[in-house]
């Protein structure tokens, strides 16, 4: 069962955010960026107060994602990357993201808070940072 709804232009639409924001990290790296995608649908707190669904998670500015600004992010989805955005709209889940809102690229190691949130742990590039459960509970489902 799907924890969030959706339809196939939002499947696309996943598919290609978790392509343009972590391809280099391979299937496992474009699937934590899909469970952060899909926290922040969820959440309803912090940052993600009117986020309702993948479109607005996608879209949202200030504080979305940088891929959303680059050509390659308008490419088409191909199938492999559909599969993915699938599993993880279906609740599979990925640590260091399982409960993360956040994740960036830094230049060295990895800051043990951003923005006042805890790293979960970092997968190749990325890091991942998750609020509290008492800060956003859904997001602990």
């Amino acid at each position: 069962m799907a924890v969030v709804a959706h339809t196939e232009k939002d499947i696309d639409l996943l598919a290609r955010l978790m392509r343009a924001e972590a391809e280099g990290e391979g299937q496992l790296g474009m699937l934590m960026v899909g469970n952060t995608g899909v926290n922040r649908v969820i959440a309803d707190c912090l940052d993600f107060t009117e986020i309702r669904n993948i479109n607005d998670m996608v879209f949202q500015s200030p504080g979305g994602f940088e891929a959303t600004q680059k050509g390659y992010f308008y490419q088409r989805a191909r199938e492999v990357d559909k599969r993915l955005a699938r599993r993880t709209i279906q609740g599979e889940r990925q640590h260091p993201a399982s409960n993360s809102l956040w994740f960036f690229m830094p230049a060295g190691s990895c800051p043990a808070q951003w923005y006042n949130q805890w790293n979960t742990g970092r997968y190749k590039s990325h890091c991942f940072y998750a609020p509290s459960s008492a800060d956003c509970p859904a997001v602990f489902r």
